[in-house]
């Protein structure tokens, strides 16, 4: 298995649940160059917030989110990938439970260090568990509660109260942050759900002119390539009203030179409304 693209722990169904926890952690360790260690070296934890990026801030509690907290995020996967790119940016781990055609590329392209994911696309039917260990060394480990594909958890799963407690627990003691995704969380103190608004169309795309030459008309309808996005990000939680903001995403240079942004929309909307 290729793993240059990170840190990848797999097989996690095909062992004992101890060797497999064993195994995992000292993966976990090995990620610091520490190998005798039972968990990775985390960022400062004397830090109270988790970085997130800069265009969420205003509806971000602390500009951020606080350590210790459990999240649940809904709706456009873009601002999932944005919040890793900023954790590994700002030096911080983060552990992936599920979610495998999760775009790692994309993440690189928004600036992630991938070699601060751990990511585990495949960790058989306790998700949950797996998720646990991973918090005793990770500043964000974000948790995908929908169906593994092969369906033995049921799309969209909702944790039983009395383990949530006591895994909410664990990630206060730890100072971590747990995301989930796909699913129900009860007690989680933040909510955050993305939206898309609108798609820009890409003003430069490579190979126009050839296109032109063969009587393509790069305007018509279904053909192009889509540069960027308009989001509506709103975040909620307990103690707080709900807040809302619109983000863009920008798409810059193309192939092995593309990068993308997160940013504060501008006054002027994209042109590709979506149909809702």
């Amino acid at each position: 298995m290729d793993v240059s693209a990170g840190v990848v722990v797999t097989d996690v169904a095909t062992r004992g649940r101890a060797d497999e926890l064993a195994g995992l952690r000292r993966r976990m360790a090995a990620m610091s160059g520490r190998p005798d260690q039972r968990v990775v070296e985390v960022r400062d934890q004397a830090v109270g917030v988790l970085p997130m990026p800069e265009s969420l801030s205003e509806v971000l509690p602390h500009n951020g989110i606080p350590r210790g907290t459990v999240a649940r995020l809904d709706g456009a996967r873009s601002v999932l990938v944005a919040m890793i790119a900023a954790v590994t940016r700002a030096g911080g781990q983060v552990g992936i439970v599920g979610l495998p055609r999760l775009s790692l590329l994309s993440a690189a392209e928004m600036g992630a260090d991938l070699s601060r994911i751990a990511t585990i696309p495949e960790p058989g039917p306790d998700p949950v568990e797996v998720a646990a260990v991973l918090l005793d060394g990770m500043d964000l480990v974000i948790l995908d509660l929908a169906s593994d594909g092969e369906g033995t958890r049921p799309r969209g799963e909702t944790v039983a109260p009395s383990r949530a407690r006591v895994v909410m627990g664990r990630v206060r003691k730890q100072s971590s942050v747990l995301l989930v995704t796909g699913g129900t969380w009860p007690g989680a103190q933040l909510a955050v759900e993305a939206r898309v608004l609108t798609y820009r169309h890409s003003p430069h795309l490579p190979g126009r002119s050839a296109s032109r030459a063969a009587g393509l008309d790069s305007a018509r309808s279904g053909y192009g390539r889509i540069g960027g996005m308009r989001l509506q990000v709103t975040v909620s939680g307990r103690g707080r009203r709900s807040e809302s903001t619109e983000v863009e995403l920008r798409a810059v240079g193309h192939g092995p030179d593309r990068t993308v942004e997160m940013v504060a929309a501008t006054s002027v909307s994209p042109v590709l409304a979506v149909a809702n």
